[in-house]
């Protein structure tokens, strides 16, 4: 679906041509698109400011072909991001047109001071993730998908990064799979209903896949994950998803926190703190949909994906507060919070890929606190890490990718708050404060001795009003990041 062209505008068959406008520079060298650009900003509605859009129509033949001009704003405030979402507002448009293929512009690398790799990716990268809807609930969908997407270039740019298009194409689909796992009810998407999602989307990829079912977790004593499952009535799963490339450079573990409903357990939310909490499996659906990209784009590093899957529910054989457990890793945890659980179900899956798999990099996402979205607002994931390159290699492929993070401290005097008197440690810190932190703290003393980070993406997980490439709801946050985190390490 994504391609380079150099076909000129004039003798494009693609039935939407979209041109980014800079409001106060010249960004473009086509002689072709400057005319369009300067018939534009001779209407006096239009001059490039950020948003700004005005259409012309070319009847060619019998077919009507649009010429769409969007706003960039002043040349100082163009970023990546800024291409990102104009190629996802470009994309929008087109769909509401009804176009099937859609031309884009590139601006020139140079007049921008942007590598041309890094802007075709932008370009790329918020077009197909624009090109998207979740309507599996929607008896008559209104959204028409795009059947062809491409970025006009010079020839020798589309010869030289010719597997750009393929590359980005394969993370995206990872990404929209991740969105439509979180935006799929509760419902549709139980323990073994997200795991049999997950294995069919491994083995198409190529992945080797492995599901350990209730008894067998049982068996091996994964207690702190069968505790937060205890009060459904829906068996928990673990998926584990195997990249084995022939010669691997190291090995990385993935772990992605799956709960499909949290209700809170026994410590139930109010009915407010319910309402999106389909989406606490998107940790898991990160790791998956990563997992799936990873699968075609060949690392050299072996990958394991883990994903432990359960429901939290209140019923009679539901956990209780101040019930004791003994973890995978023989700690033992005394449950101060039922609602705690996304630490207990990690904690029993970092243990188990750390002595599996002996990994040289173990990294988790999970929806893990409402602290960190109080520290670091909707739009950001708190890093926590011991190692400081892990953590500045996170950092920055969120920079890159736009998926921003920021690292956070782990704060060992702050270990006390999670004592306990009658066990090794609570689930739950005895104070209102510093929730963020503590659940790391919680998480660190299941991964002692490995290279491990924790990334919270409990605030950009969803979004309720969207953005230029991305609908409300899931954001698939975390395929792109770890995708490009894995070409850094």
């Amino acid at each position: 679906m994504l391609q380079f062209t150099s076909t000129p505008p004039s003798l494009s068959q693609a039935s939407t041509l979209a041109i980014p406008v800079c409001e106060d520079a010249d960004i473009h060298a086509d002689p072709e698109i400057l005319e369009l650009i300067a018939r534009a900003k001779a209407i006096e509605e239009f001059s490039g400011e950020k948003d700004q859009q005005i259409i012309f129509y070319d009847r060619v033949k019998d077919a009507l072909r649009r010429r769409l001009l969007i706003g960039v704003g002043p040349r100082k405030t163009i970023t990546a991001e800024t291409l990102r979402r104009f190629a996802g507002r470009a994309i929008q448009q087109a769909m509401r047109a009804k176009s099937t293929t859609i031309a884009i512009a590139a601006p020139t690398a140079e007049s921008l001071d942007i590598q041309a790799p890094i802007m075709c990716n932008a370009l790329f990268e918020g077009a197909c993730l624009a090109n998207h809807a979740f309507t599996r609930y929607k008896d008559k969908p209104k959204q028409n998908l795009l059947k062809g997407i491409a970025v006009l270039v010079p020839n020798e740019t589309a010869k030289k990064y010719k597997a750009l298009p393929a590359r980005i194409e394969t993370i995206c689909q990872g990404t929209l799979l991740a969105r439509d796992w979180v935006n799929t009810p509760a419902n549709d998407k139980l323990p073994e209903h997200l795991a049999k999602a997950f294995e069919s989307a491994a083995r198409q990829s190529g992945l080797h896949v492995k599901i350990l079912d209730q008894a067998q977790l049982k068996r091996q004593k994964f207690n702190a994950l069968l505790a937060v499952a205890a009060g459904s009535a829906h068996a928990p799963r673990l998926v584990e998803m195997v990249y084995a490339p022939p010669k691997p450079e190291r090995t990385i573990v993935l772990v992605g926190k799956g709960v499909t409903f949290d209700t809170g357990g026994l410590n139930i939310k109010p009915s407010a703190g319910l309402q999106t909490m389909k989406g606490d499996m998107a940790g898991a659906a990160a790791v998956a949909g990563a997992m799936t990209a990873l699968a075609r784009i060949k690392p050299k590093q072996r990958v394991i994906g883990i994903t432990p899957i359960v429901e939290n529910m209140p019923s009679g054989s539901a956990t209780r507060p101040g019930d004791i457990i003994t973890s995978y890793a023989g700690k033992t945890v005394e449950i101060g919070n039922t609602d705690a659980e996304g630490r207990l179900i990690l904690a029993d899956a970092l243990a188990y890929a750390i002595k599996t798999h002996k990994p040289d990099i173990i990294i988790d996402l999970a929806t893990l606190t409402g602290a960190c979205v109080v520290a670091l607002g909707e739009k950001m994931a708190g890093v926590f890490s011991a190692d400081d390159d892990l953590a500045a290699a996170i950092v920055a492929a969120g920079e890159t990718t736009f998926e921003r993070c920021w690292r956070m401290p782990l704060l060992e005097d702050y270990k006390e708050l999670l004592k306990s008197d009658l066990a090794d440690i609570s689930n739950m810190p005895n104070t209102r404060y510093g929730g963020a932190i503590t659940a790391a703290l919680f998480l660190s003393e299941f991964t002692i001795g490995a290279r491990w980070a924790h990334i919270d993406i409990a605030g950009p997980a969803a979004s309720k009003k969207g953005n230029g490439y991305c609908a409300p709801g899931g954001t698939g946050f975390g395929v792109r990041l770890l995708c490009e985190l894995l070409t850094r390490l």
